[in-house]
């Protein structure tokens, strides 16, 4: 049986009024005090987060950045001493070493189409037949304007030489009356002498002397200078004569041009014109490769632009066997990071190439010589060359490491400084720690 100890309930009489008396249950209230750490607990935690900082820092091995890699995930490779070869890849494609381009002189319709694409052509041989009404009024009415205009040249010309006649039969004249009557006044001075004859005759024919005498000089005044005009015209003429001419012969070398005709030997391909067609001026209808000489036409890196010359030599395997080249022409254009050049075959050229065929080559770029090397690898791409992760001795962990890498080709590339023989780098991509100063590398994680 419990027994509860039961107190008298506070009743309103119970309460004071006053302010020297006190509340009725002022007894149970307490003053709850605020819990505060102690200063020595605050000491040992901060001493302990030093501590823990230290040991961080002494199992990094440094201050800088770090992370834990898998080393079965990365591509480790040693600093080796060997010949390098200074050639780059380069992936050609195979054209025809010459190509001459078919292009319209004039427009017309296809008449007539006298050989398929693909064909084997010779010089000369025609390959379509075109029309064009309005290039046929053309020349029939230029060769009509131009042989109206040659005959009235030859009309002009005509008349010079007749004036010329003229003035050399004046002359012929002139000199043959100044003679017969010099002869006339010899006789009448003997016979005014003697007195047979009268004086006055004799005057008369001197007068008449003196006339033709004058008439000779102007003559000739004459004759020379028509002669001089003569001369330039005739020149003028000449010129002209042959301009029209060759007018002439342009314009029937652009009727006859409406045949198509193949300048030179070889195989026509892209020749897709249909009978009825228009072609206009100056159009291409196709072209004729040489079938039996081919040249490569490369893409190269525009890194290398700097470094690629004329006559440099280029090889590349087939079969076998090693065919040379050497670089022929460059085109200095950069399109999508790339340049082109063509390549020409030294000696003898590989059989059983097409034209598309794509052909991987090696362009040598200068002598092989004796140098420090390390194995391309993608790391080149996310450092630049400029630094790279070395592995310590105990193979724990990779230090990042400035260096200062040379020429590379598709294998190896050459270092100048920063690397020693037998020292390990880090050759695989970067682009996850290009941020960090040291890999530690694990093999047991999963």
């Amino acid at each position: 049986m419990n027994i509860v100890d039961k107190q008298p309930k506070p009743t309103l009489s119970s309460i004071s009024l006053g302010n020297n008396k006190s509340i009725s249950g002022e007894g149970m209230d307490r003053k709850v005090e605020k819990k505060t750490y102690p200063t020595r607990m605050l000491m040992m935690a901060a001493i302990i987060t030093v501590i823990t900082a230290l040991l961080w820092f002494s199992q990094s091995g440094s201050g800088g950045r770090s992370l834990v890699v898998d080393g079965n995930r990365i591509i480790i490779s040693p600093v080796t001493s060997g010949i390098f070869e200074d050639f780059i890849p380069v992936r050609g494609r195979v054209t025809p070493r010459k190509t001459v381009f078919l292009d319209s002189i004039e427009g017309g319709r296809v008449e007539e189409r006298l050989v398929e694409d693909g064909a084997i052509v010779e010089a000369g041989q025609t390959l379509a037949i075109l029309s064009n009404t309005s290039l046929q009024l053309d020349v029939t009415r230029n060769e009509a304007m131009a042989t109206e205009q040659l005959n009235n040249m030859r009309t002009i010309e005509l008349q010079l030489e007749q004036n010329r006649l003229q003035h050399k039969r004046n002359l012929v004249e002139l000199n043959y009356q100044i003679k017969r009557l010099g002869r006339q006044i010899e006789r009448q001075e003997g016979l005014v002498a003697k007195g047979v004859a009268v004086k006055s005759q004799l005057d008369d024919d001197r007068d008449e002397l003196e006339y033709f005498r004058n008439r000779r000089e102007v003559t000739l005044e004459s004759q020379a200078t028509d002669a001089r005009l003569q001369e330039t015209q005739l020149e003028f003429l000449r010129v002209t004569s042959a301009q029209l001419e060759r007018n002439v012969a342009f314009a029937r070398r652009n009727l006859d041009a409406l045949n198509v005709k193949a300048p030179v030997a070889g195989k026509l391909s892209g020749f897709d014109i249909e009978v009825g067609q228009s072609i206009g001026r100056g159009s291409r209808m196709g072209q004729i490769d040489d079938p039996d000489n081919f040249k490569l036409r490369a893409g190269i890196d525009e890194f290398y632009l700097g470094r690629v010359d004329l006559g440099q030599k280029a090889s590349f395997d087939k079969s076998g066997d090693t065919y040379e080249m050497v670089v022929s022409k460059i085109y200095p254009q950069v399109n999508s990071g790339q340049f082109e050049v063509d390549l020409l075959f030294v000696g003898r050229e590989p059989t059983e190439i097409r034209r598309g065929q794509t052909i991987q080559a090696k362009l040598t770029l200068g002598d092989a010589t004796e140098a420090t090397l390390i194995p391309n690898g993608a790391f080149f791409q996310d450092t630049g060359g400029n630094w790279i992760f070395i592995v310590t001795a105990d193979g724990s962990q990779a230090v990042r490491r400035n260096i200062r890498l040379g020429r590379r080709n598709s294998r190896y590339i050459e270092v100048l400084e920063g690397l020693e023989l037998g020292e390990e780098v880090v050759t695989s991509p970067y682009s996850s720690y290009t941020g960090m100063d040291r890999l530690k590398l694990r093999n047991d994680i999963d």
